[in-house]
């Protein structure tokens, strides 16, 4: 597998939404290469990433503590977008702010590109991984959020705190995760026997 780097990823999902009203980017470098890195990242459960994994069966019931979030990105109320070696791109639409977990399936993803719902957004989540110089490997996890007018925006000022003071836990919770599940199975490969 060759994953396809974060230019080329970038670009693809200026493709979905060009002029996001939130856009959150998170980073975290493995010492291990891209093919391990994004095997080790398609393992990781809500319950390995403790606050993240928390928060995300909040927002979205029905999920265990078992679910993966490679699987959780895969379906409802999910909807798979582009999945390629390496990369993993969601889309979700819906009143994201409401108690009411108002998120509807969409047949296919040219109409999460066509989405337009009144007071409604769209949002993007991108996940992928980056090769790096001498084995080494990067996990990228972007989000964007779209606002399909002004009733939405509105409505996303409603998460503004929650999305500044929980954003962070993508990196320190579930990006971490998988950076060490990666090492530590890389660290059991290579320990004398």
């Amino acid at each position: 597998m060759e994953p396809r780097v974060g230019a080329a990823v970038a670009e693809g999902l200026d493709g979905w939404l060009p002029t996001p009203v939130i856009r959150v980017q998170h980073r975290r470098e493995a010492n291990v290469d891209a093919v391990s890195l994004w095997r080790a990242a398609g393992a990781i459960t809500l319950a390995d990433t403790r606050a993240l994994g928390a928060l995300v069966r909040l927002r979205i019931p029905g999920l265990t503590p078992a679910t993966r979030f490679d699987e959780m990105f895969r379906s409802a109320p999910f909807n798979p977008l582009c999945v390629a070696d390496g990369v993993l791109v969601s889309g979700l639409v819906g009143r994201i702010w409401t108690l009411r977990r108002d998120y509807p399936s969409l047949p296919d993803a040219a109409a999460f590109r066509e989405w337009r719902e009144r007071g409604t957004v769209r949002v993007l989540f991108a996940n992928w991984v980056e090769p790096l110089p001498q084995g080494r490997s990067a996990l990228v996890s972007e989000t964007r959020v779209d606002a399909v007018d002004r009733i939405a925006r509105l409505g996303l000022t409603t998460l503004a705190p929650l999305i500044t003071g929980s954003h962070s836990l993508i990196g320190s919770d579930g990006l971490a995760a998988a950076v060490r599940r990666a090492e530590a199975g890389r660290r059991a490969e290579t320990a004398p026997r």
